[in-house]
């Protein structure tokens, strides 16, 4: 990551965007507790996830509402093997899913230290999301979070989704800063680090998974949220105007 000049107000870093699934809640977790919830183990998961990644991409696009894409996910995971389900079956297993994985939301053990940092730090924070408004905001709640960011910004609300620029761009409005004031963070390299950084913030890629894939020059890499308090302590200026408290 290239930082900007000590004596540069305009580029110091004056805000944080985090992504929110996998990035502060343990998503992966939560959903492998789902799939358990609907078939007594989680050795389907590699089928799941690449069923996800394609029905997920279907919601993202505006090719089918939430709701029916967690449907049909359902359906489709159930017909690779072998069984075809009704509407209502497929709902009604759905359904079970989606209880058993909200009681499993957890946030990871370094995301409120973090979010604490970086705030007695006098920056501000915003929540950058793909995903539907209403469950990602009550998942939000759910998480103790309501109250933690100064915005929250939901591809469903926008219009677009990462790595579309305009979704970054609507963060660094609704936070009244520029996007190179901004570090967005995320655990997509490509959505999150590398869409952030062509939309003029400095993209970081949180790699919880230690996957040793290698960032291009316009982004840094942690392997968790303590590295993001040292990147910014260490390597990037902080200003914060009179204008952002």
């Amino acid at each position: 990551m290239t930082s900007a000049p000590e004596d540069s107000q305009h580029f110091r870093i004056k805000a944080v965007c985090l992504d929110v699934d996998d990035t502060l809640l343990d998503a992966e977790s939560a959903s492998r507790q789902g799939l358990r919830e609907l078939v007594g183990n989680d050795r389907a998961w590699p089928v799941w996830r690449r069923t996800t990644d394609r029905y997920y991409a279907r919601f993202v696009a505006g090719e089918l509402d939430f709701d029916a894409m967690c449907v049909e996910r359902t359906r489709a995971f159930f017909a690779a093997f072998g069984e075809q389900l009704d509407d209502a079956e497929a709902a009604r297993r759905e359904s079970r899913r989606m209880c058993a994985m909200r009681r499993a939301w957890r946030l990871f053990d370094d995301v409120l230290p973090c979010l604490e940092w970086l705030r007695a730090a006098g920056l501000r924070l915003a929540a950058v999301t793909n995903a539907a408004g209403p469950y990602q905001r009550e998942k939000i709640a759910a998480l103790g979070l309501a109250d933690a960011f100064d915005a929250v910004v939901i591809s469903e609300e926008v219009g677009v989704a990462k790595p579309h620029p305009r979704i970054f761009a609507t963060a660094a409005a609704a936070l009244g800063v520029e996007p190179g004031e901004v570090v967005h963070v995320g655990d997509r390299l490509d959505t999150d680090a590398r869409g952030a950084a062509r939309a003029g913030m400095h993209g970081v890629w949180l790699d919880r998974r230690s996957t040793g894939r290698a960032p291009d020059g316009a982004t840094a890499v942690i392997g968790d949220l303590h590295g993001l308090t040292e990147l910014i302590a260490c390597d990037l200026p902080v200003g914060v105007p009179a204008a952002v408290h």
